[in-house]
């Protein structure tokens, strides 16, 4: 069956047809299993906004840093964060400077941190799409169980239904999405139904292996060829169509939507995930005013995340950016779209 796939999916000779993967494992997988080698080249694999560490605004990475040089404060993060560049430094840069930046691996090692340390004001970069903000709920109950005050969230934690709408909107000439395999485990396979029926697009959920990969392309062209646009869901072992209603009930208790800035990109509408008002005490000072912020001169972070080229379109990568010095964010991050092209292209 995988070879009849792959032979009609090599064969096409139709127009062209492009194709955006949002997730970075699934961009990942795409280069482990040379899927590109295995399709028409009239089949165009791009890159979407599902790197979380990307979008992060210069502005958030700003406060992070004054947090770390503040007296008795410390921030704690995992380790991609450390490399992004906010609009002066970035953490690595702050903790160079004698800033105080913990790496962490799991977000309840803040509560023993803070437990043990009482006298220091803990900041926790709370990043991520929905995939994690469960977590980071479970940690908020942490902290009200242990009446923790030394420890608080800095957010920035996005959705990604509403960055999916924005480009369907803005970027007509996507025709097909492979939906984020790890978001729908929470969100659900109805959460790309609305937008299936209004741009008259494919949404397919797929598993992260190669074969998987492959049959979802090969049901999107499918869709493509028939006129059909519906929400298809092909990694039934971890996704259901209703998604995870009590990981959605726990962020629903702490979090509500609200407009969020994304690096690149500017504001969305609804895209972001806060602190509800009644948990303000718990939040370091997440919310950001709307503003306008440029990309680096030369960097096309912005044409990458939006699925307009390939990161190997870029002028300065594999030029001056690279992974030990990122120009734009999107080098940055293992998941981010540069940073994968430069490690397997």
């Amino acid at each position: 069956m995988i070879d009849q796939v792959i032979k009609e999916l090599k064969n096409y000779d139709g127009r062209p047809v492009k194709i955006m993967e949002v997730c970075g494992t699934h961009t990942s997988s795409i280069f482990k299993n040379g899927i590109r080698s295995m399709i028409s080249p009239k089949i165009q694999l791009i890159s979407g906004p599902g790197c979380p560490v990307c979008v992060t605004p210069s502005a958030y990475i700003d406060q992070l840093t004054e947090y770390s040089l503040k007296e008795n404060h410390c921030v704690l993060t995992f380790g991609d964060m450390m490399k992004v560049k906010g609009s002066k430094m970035t953490l690595t840069e702050a903790k160079a400077a004698g800033g105080r930046v913990k790496i962490l691996y799991s977000p309840l090692m803040a509560v023993a941190e803070a437990e043990q340390n009482r006298e220091i004001q803990y900041i926790f970069a709370a990043v991520g799409f929905e995939t994690t903000v469960p977590v980071y709920a479970l940690l908020l109950e942490e902290i009200q169980q242990k009446k923790l005050e030394n420890l608080k969230l800095m957010t920035s934690l996005k959705t990604i239904v509403p960055a999916l709408s924005f480009i369907c909107e803005n970027e007509k000439n996507i025709d097909g999405f492979l939906s984020p395999g790890h978001v729908s485990v929470i969100t659900g396979s109805i959460a790309y139904r609305e937008l299936a029926a209004r741009y008259r697009k494919p949404f397919v959920i797929a598993g992260f292996e190669g074969e998987h990969i492959l049959a979802a392309i090969y049901e999107i062209m499918t869709q493509i060829k028939k006129q059909r646009f519906e929400v298809k869901n092909m990694y039934a072992s971890a996704v259901t169509e209703e998604g995870n209603q009590k990981a959605a009930a726990f962020i629903k208790e702490y979090f509500e939507a609200a407009d969020g800035f994304w690096r690149g990109i500017g504001v969305i509408e609804g895209s972001a995930l806060r602190l509800k008002e009644e948990y303000g005490a718990y939040d370091a000072g997440s919310a950001e005013e709307e503003h306008i912020e440029v990309m680096p001169i030369g960097c096309k972070c912005t044409d990458v995340i939006l699925g307009r080229i390939n990161p190997s379109d870029c002028p300065l990568f594999k030029t001056v950016c690279n992974p030990l010095h990122a120009v734009g964010p999107c080098m940055v991050s293992p998941e981010g779209s540069c940073g994968i092209w430069y490690q397997n292209s």
